[in-house]
């Protein structure tokens, strides 16, 4: 048996294992960074710390406070509040109880934040501040279980006239009460430890649906004990690192890294404001970090828009510039494929040179200076998105998992990557493409299955633990696997043909770099078209240059002159398309999609049922008098 395997099959029952030997291996190194933000032109933000074992004392505080409300082993415990240590913290509390943490967004209007709590049984929900209390306050009446709100942020949360007793406490009061528990009872908290079992529940993800209700998913705490182990087993992460999370902890993807963190050992620096990201990067200065493509996708258009700022000639350099990464990077992957070192011709590095003393440098300073990787999931990210990075010195490595299988089920081994693809699988995890062409996995990390849905369960998780990821995808033959689409989400045309939307949808971010989000549309049309929105910085700095300062975003993507711009893109698109894939037709929204008007999920993924039911009037408008071509 290898030393990997080793790791891996003699792993305990539990993360919450994991971290009383992390505790106890390396109490005082930093275990986390987390920001008090300064008031209002004040000057930065102040960076605090915390380390092993004073993280541990708010943990087993949290933990001891549960035990003494009540919370028995099992039973779920919600966390509605944006990424911050104090959501990691309260994570590992539930889990060191014996109990479950059911996740939800913050964003979660009040309706869904109300059934998610009742479908799961919830006793206690931990709440960010005083408007996820004023959700579950609403519903108070729908909501017979849940016997605790417990608040993190004091202000304004306060019991309230009807509140039955002690139904409201703060994050401090539930701590204070879990030190006096301990007091009396100085090895509760070990006990329940030492009594969780593997297959026992440890967290409930609700699903993102894009029709109908949230499917629950049940997540043992050995999915979690395995992911961490594995991802230590990939050697991609060690002690040395300093991770930047921002991620939505009540993801799975950003969860998943809170169990590799405490296995490795290593530094997180915590917090979820996106706006703060720019800011926080120079400050951070981290070795790696996790984002959506999205992420990429932004930070790409906004070094093309400030070169373009700059003027035509400032321009036509990072254009240059962009296109020497992108081949820089092919070349050189293509070369470690084949010989293991990552050499280019003599002219291509001279080339890269000159680009890297005035693009790229730049670039990777913004990150921090230190950023040795990138892990990206949760979607697809355009290949040349990817090799452009790749080029300028940010290694992108792409990664693939689902709720389902808590996140991590695949990733490209560290210099190894190949952009494109997402890598190979996690020891311990196995693959098989179906004669269909979808991904089915096998691993530790498949869920339970779905909350109180049986018949759904079966429909996806085989009884031989073969999990349907209803993904359609490629395996190389040194088992590298690349996605091609969800399998609902291929088109068909009326004339036969299939259509990847995402590959189509990829490329065209890689060209236009005024584009936010695309839909593309055509099943069962005998052509395709696409809905197109932009980036408002973009798009309004390009407005300002070209006579139209000043106005709204809704005027300037609905005049003549970026409608005739945004055609060039789709012309360019188009002349590397089959001609069935090819867009016929686009329109431009009047905003962008976000996650407010339920057109993205939390993590930034296109809901298409939602977005084609709102823009159904545009779509049905392309194919007005349409026929057969």
């Amino acid at each position: 048996m290898s030393d990997t395997q080793t790791l891996i099959e003699n792993r305990p029952p539990s993360v919450a294992t994991l971290f009383i030997e992390r505790v106890a291996a390396t109490p005082d190194t930093e275990a986390y960074r987390y920001p008090v933000p300064a008031a209002a032109g004040q000057g930065p933000d102040e960076w605090r710390s915390l380390s092993w074992a004073e993280a541990s004392g708010r943990v087993y505080a949290v933990a001891a406070g549960l035990i003494a409300l009540g919370v028995r082993p099992e039973e779920r415990v919600a966390l509605a509040s944006a990424t911050r240590v104090e959501w990691i913290l309260a994570d590992l509390g539930v889990m060191c109880a014996g109990a479950a943490t059911t996740t939800v967004y913050p964003s979660t209007n009040t309706e869904e934040s109300a059934y998610i709590l009742s479908d799961s049984g919830s006793r206690v929900l931990i709440a960010e501040d005083a408007v996820q209390l004023a959700k579950v306050r609403e519903r108070r009446a729908e909501l017979p279980y849940l016997a605790h709100v417990v608040v993190i942020e004091e202000a304004g949360a306060v019991p309230a006239e009807g509140d039955p007793e002690g139904w409201v406490l703060s994050l401090a009061e539930l701590e204070a009460r879990g030190a006096a528990y301990l007091a009396g009872h100085p090895k509760a908290v070990e006990e329940r430890v030492d009594a969780i079992t593997a297959d026992q529940l440890a967290t409930l993800i609700y699903t993102s649906g894009t029709t109908g209700r949230p499917k629950g998913v049940r997540l043992r705490h050995d999915s979690w004990s395995y992911m961490a182990k594995a991802i230590a087993a990939t050697g991609l992460i060690s002690t040395d690192d300093v991770q930047y999370l921002w991620l939505p902890l009540a993801h799975v993807f950003g969860k998943v890294l809170t169990s590799g963190q405490i296995e490795v050992g290593h530094v997180t620096a915590v917090d979820g404001r996106v706006d703060k990201i720019i800011d926080n990067l120079p400050v951070v200065r981290p070795t790696y970090m996790a984002a959506v493509p999205r992420i990429f996708e932004k930070v790409y258009n906004g070094v093309a828009a400030k070169a373009r700022a700059g003027g035509p000639a400032k321009y036509k350099i990072f254009q240059w510039a962009a296109e020497v990464a992108r081949e820089h990077a092919a070349a050189a992957q293509d070369n470690f494929r084949r010989t293991g070192t990552r050499t280019v011709p003599f002219a291509l590095g001279a080339r890269h040179k000159v680009a890297d003393a005035l693009v790229y440098s730049k670039l990777r300073e913004a990150f921090g200076g230190r950023l040795r990787a990138a892990i990206s999931g949760s979607a697809a990210l355009a290949p040349e998105i990817g090799y452009f990075f790749s080029g300028a010195g940010i290694h992108i490595l792409e990664g693939y998992g689902l709720t389902e299988t808590s996140a991590a089920s695949f990733v490209n081994p560290g210099e190894a990557y190949r952009t494109g693809t997402v890598g190979k699988p996690l020891p311990g995890t196995e693959v098989r493409i179906a004669d269909d062409g979808e991904i089915l996995l096998r691993s530790p990390g498949v869920m339970a299955g779905y909350h109180g849905l049986p018949e759904k369960t079966v429909e996806v998780l085989e009884s031989d633990g073969w999990f349907h990821t209803g993904d359609i995808g490629e395996l190389s033959n040194d088992g590298y696997l690349r996605i091609t689409d969800r399998k609902k989400d291929l088109i068909k045309t009326s004339g036969g043909k299939y259509i990847a939307p995402a590959e189509v949808e990829g490329r065209f971010k890689a060209v236009c770099p005024f584009v936010s989000n695309i839909l593309v549309h055509g099943a069962d049309r005998n052509f395709c078209t696409a809905l197109i929105a932009l980036d408002e910085p973009a798009i309004l700095g390009w407005a300002a240059e070209n006579g139209m300062a000043g106005r709204p975003y809704a005027d300037v993507v609905a005049s003549a002159a970026v409608e005739q711009l945004v055609d060039g893109y789709v012309k360019r698109l188009n002349e590397g398309l089959q001609r069935w894939q090819t867009i016929k037709k686009f329109r431009l929204l009047p905003r962008d999609l976000d996650i407010e008007h339920g057109e993205l999920t939390p993590s930034l993924k296109l809901k298409r049922p939602v977005v084609e039911r709102e823009y159904k009037n545009l779509i049905e408008e392309m194919y007005e008098g349409s026929r057969e071509v």
